[in-house]
């Protein structure tokens, strides 16, 4: 089954980088799992409040305006299995797998928020694969993982 992007996805994807926004519009097509986008560009108000809650890191988050670009390099999507939503960690597999189809398709890079240390289309296997071998990673380094697996932000 071919899935679509809503239009309150597509409106959620303003201000979000043309390379990043074309990546999400071509996964959306060859992904197993369906999706939304549920964030692209935020204020820095709104990401002040995510990090106070706990709910964000970090004040250099890519969904705000870049220096570089004015545009975010970032979005969260989120999973639907019918018309429920689903924070299922599998489910955020399938889409990376697809976020990656695309990437290779397009010759962009996107870091996947479960994977932090690799690009995704930098990996040879799976999505899942990669966030495995990142656990792995921050655990042999006596770190715990920040696993985010509905963010995916452009590499440029």
């Amino acid at each position: 089954m071919t899935f679509k992007l809503s239009q309150k996805s597509l409106d959620r994807l303003d201000g979000v980088h043309d390379d990043l926004i074309s990546i999400v519009k071509e996964a959306i097509t060859l992904s197993k799992v369906d999706f939304g986008v549920i964030c692209g560009t935020r204020t820095k108000s709104e990401q002040a409040a995510l990090v106070k809650s706990g709910a964000s890191k970090t004040m250099n988050s890519r969904h705000l305006p870049q220096a570089s670009t004015g545009k975010s390099h970032a979005v969260d999507l989120m999973a639907y299995v019918g018309s429920r939503a689903s924070w299922e960690l599998n489910l955020y597999d399938d889409i990376a797998d697809a976020i990656k189809q695309a990437c290779i398709n397009q010759s962009k890079q996107v870091t996947w928020g479960a994977a932090w240390h690799k690009k995704l289309n930098e990996w040879s296997g799976t999505s899942e694969e990669l966030m495995n071998s990142y656990i792995d990673l921050r655990r042999s380094e006596g770190r715990r993982p920040f696993i985010d697996g509905p963010h995916f932000q452009l590499e440029i």
